[in-house]
């Protein structure tokens, strides 16, 4: 698989990442551990975690298969934090006292005494974000993390934070959804990251699975918009907009001869200043189509699939 460097730093991480929303919930130990086996087999490095997801039993899950499964320093290790659990759900605190208590838990979970890329999770308007720099300067400088970045924060944050930050404490990357049916980023959190020198972590580059093109007909009894806890996390892209681009993207594949979602992902990858795409399977059967893309877009197809997709810009993006 190939590697690519994480913005203006020195970090390498592979194309594709692996997400680990579904573990412990609807992806077991066996089935994760085969998907971590596979994907390290595969030339993968990025294994991307959360504090959040599956209220740190995802975290504990890795936790136990680095070392058994893949040794901890073949992967490079991200994960997040800044939400929290409470009895009412969860709670964004990127506050300096959260943020450091959920990177000790983390690091706990994660049996590591460091990760190599930590990011806060979600803009938190209750807190300063000269704070929240603060947390992320603190955990470079006590070694819990190598490198740190943001998750799903707008442009002006992105460029604000690093500007806090400083030369010697860089932002190294922003993790943001970025897919044919969500391409928002593209009018200020790119622009920043390119002229900052931030590499950029897609999540979902699959269009949280409908770019696969298994809801064309239906909804399969087995999949994230059947489940009770993640059809809502879908239901946003099942659409007729959604659905005009899907149907785009499946002639294209069609007639280039690959599958909507080998074509789905080529055109993530493609994009300037993508340094990776995360993709999350449930099982390992669903991870190993992902992993065996090997398509170059061609131009006209790329230029065809912009346009269908494209994000709509005004004032004062463009003017």
């Amino acid at each position: 698989m190939e590697e690519r460097q994480l913005g203006g730093t020195g970090l390498r991480v592979s194309a594709l990442g692996l997400g680990t929303l579904t573990w412990s919930r609807d992806t077991d130990e066996h089935e994760a551990a085969e998907q971590l086996h596979d994907f390290v087999d595969a030339g993968g490095t990025l294994l991307d975690t959360a504090a959040s997801y599956a209220d740190g039993a995802a975290e504990e899950l890795v936790g136990s298969l680095l070392g058994p499964v893949v040794a901890r320093d073949d992967v490079v290790l991200c994960t997040k934090g800044g939400v929290r659990r409470t009895r009412d759900g969860g709670v964004v605190d990127a506050s300096r006292g959260a943020l450091l208590s959920s990177l000790d838990e983390s690091l706990r979970r994660l049996r590591t005494d460091h990760v190599d890329i930590w990011l806060v999770q979600s803009p938190d308007p209750r807190t300063p974000l000269e704070e929240t720099v603060g947390a992320l300067r603190h955990a470079l400088d006590s070694g819990r993390t190598r490198y740190v970045g943001l998750s799903n924060h707008p442009g002006w944050q992105t460029a604000r934070a690093a500007s806090l930050l400083g030369p010697d404490h860089r932002l190294a990357a922003v993790e943001v959804e970025y897919s044919l049916l969500q391409r928002g980023i593209e009018r200020e959190v790119v622009p920043a990251a390119a002229d900052l020198g931030i590499g950029l972590l897609a999540w979902s580059p699959l269009g949280r699975g409908v770019l696969t093109g298994k809801y064309r007909r239906t909804v399969p009894a087995d999949s994230r918009a059947a489940s009770a806890h993640l059809a809502g996390f879908v239901e946003p892209y099942l659409g007729k907009e959604a659905a005009g681009i899907v149907e785009a993207l499946a002639t294209a594949a069609e007639g280039l001869g690959c599958s909507p979602l080998e074509l789905a992902l080529a055109w993530v990858l493609g994009r300037p200043q993508v340094s990776s795409a995360i993709v999350g399977a449930r099982t390992a059967h669903q991870l190993r189509a992902a992993l065996e893309v090997d398509i170059l877009l061609p131009a006209a197809i790329e230029e065809a699939l912009d346009e269908v997709s494209a994000p709509a810009f005004g004032y004062p993006e463009r003017r």
